[in-house]
């Protein structure tokens, strides 16, 4: 059923397309026009803070059946700047629901289209590569819009970590220590992490090599289930603003240091860039997912590039190298390593399957886990889960965890799956905002 009372609404996309639909959320925004392939979770996609300067498409054509639920948002509020579905279901049907997602939509002004054909907008896309668009329900002057797109900046060069980022540091302790989970954290983020207590993958409490120890996460954009999973393994995590520097991280006498996703390009993040280059300076074990992985690339040397229409979704293939075995993850990034830049030191250890671009390497003698896909997936996959469980095992270890591999993570495999999903322990909420 279609959500009462559609106005016309329209995308205008940078190459003069123009799409109609019927606008469920008022308003007009620009950003890049980008696709998501996942059939569920669209909450945690409107909440994740790297689609920061996005409008996103989803090619599933039914989005919203199950409603919203604080408990399973990455962040305190949607970070999209719009949001387009062949169709929003007017009327959820779930447990657990609380508001619509028309009516979540509406709260939060994002703007929203339905009624279009998103297959021929997703082939566009496909075709031309992700476009700067405009959507609106407030104008209709088309060839105005087209030529505002015209001046609009594209993402090569953006930095929006700073956008994102918490405003001061805060802390999420570790389940099952120091009573509450992190409940009385201060609350001091751009985007919040509430609803950290809420059920999203497989949980780690009864790992027991993870159990005390003490982590730094830089915050890019983080997502809350990347806090929660390692939260529900044991460790104590200390949540630093993106600018902080390495002597200050270092400072606090953390056993780990975790490099989170985020939005926008990375190669304008120099100043982050050489702060991570003084981490791995330390020898301490670093964790870099999504963007962490492409700052870790930039500090050892390497670039990155556009890709074509990135990676959206949960079903992204990732094939080991060394050992052949595929794992299907949740990806959200539109700039990747190239891996012939990387130093000697550095070898690939993962790639897509779909384009072959990096999706972890290794770096020798070194403490270091770089991944470009999220293992935290949330609602899922989870195959790459272990990921949290193997740098937490070399963090115990002192950094000294057998060189420090991505790859290996999902070696090992069925045994660190089965202990996590014996887990049933969740943190309490730890609110940002």
């Amino acid at each position: 059923m279609r959500p009462d009372s559609p106005s016309p609404g329209l995308l205008v996309l940078e190459d003069g397309t123009v799409f109609e639909g019927e606008a469920v959320s008022p308003g007009t925004r620009f950003g890049e026009v980008v696709f998501n392939t996942s059939m569920t979770g669209y909450q945690e996609v409107l909440t994740d803070p790297s689609y920061r300067g996005q409008i996103v498409v989803m090619t599933q054509p039914h989005i919203g059946n199950y409603g919203t639920s604080q408990e399973v948002a990455e962040s305190a509020r949607p970070w999209v700047e719009g949001f387009i579905a062949r169709q929003f279901t007017a009327r959820p049907s779930s447990h657990g629901s609380g508001l619509g997602l028309v009516q979540y939509l509406r709260r939060a002004e994002v703007p929203a289209l339905h009624g279009l054909d998103t297959r021929a907008l997703v082939r566009r896309l496909r075709e031309r590569g992700a476009l700067r668009g405009v959507v609106t329900s407030e104008r209709s002057d088309t060839a105005a819009l087209t030529a505002e797109l015209a001046d609009f900046p594209p993402m090569t060069g953006r930095a929006l970590v700073d956008e994102v980022t918490t405003a001061a540091p805060f802390e999420v302790q570790a389940a099952g220590h120091g009573g509450s989970g992190g409940g009385d954290a201060a609350a001091t983020s751009a985007g919040g992490h509430a609803g950290l207590a809420g059920a999203a993958g497989p949980g780690g409490a009864g790992v027991p090599a993870a159990a005390r120890c003490h982590l730094a996460v830089y915050d890019f954009g983080v997502k809350s289930n990347i806090l929660r999973s390692l939260s529900r393994r044991g460790a104590r995590l200390t949540v630093l603003p993106a600018r902080t520097p390495a002597a200050d991280c270092l400072a606090l006498g953390v056993d780990g240091v975790v490099l989170s996703n985020g939005p926008g390009d990375p190669e304008p993040l120099t100043g982050i860039i050489e702060t991570v280059r003084e981490l791995l300076g330390s020898g301490t074990p670093l964790l870099g997912i999504c963007l962490g992985h492409q700052l870790l690339g930039l500090a050892l040397g390497g670039e990155t590039f556009k890709l074509k229409f990135g990676h959206h979704g949960g079903n992204q293939p990732v094939r080991e190298l060394l050992t052949g075995k595929v794992a299907i993850t949740s990806q959200n990034h539109g700039f990747a390593v190239r891996p012939d830049s990387l130093p000697p030191s550095c070898t690939v250890t993962q790639v897509n399957l779909n384009d072959g671009t990096v999706e972890g390497f290794d770096v020798a003698g070194r403490p270091v886990y770089s991944v470009q896909y999220h293992p935290e997936a949330a609602p899922g996959p989870h195959d790459t889960v272990d990921l949290f469980d193997r740098f937490l095992r070399a963090v115990g270890a002192g950094g000294a965890g057998g060189g420090g591999s991505a790859a290996g993570a999902s070696r090992q495999g069925d045994a660190t799956r089965a202990a996590g999903a014996a887990g049933s322990a969740t943190p309490a909420a730890v609110p940002r905002a």
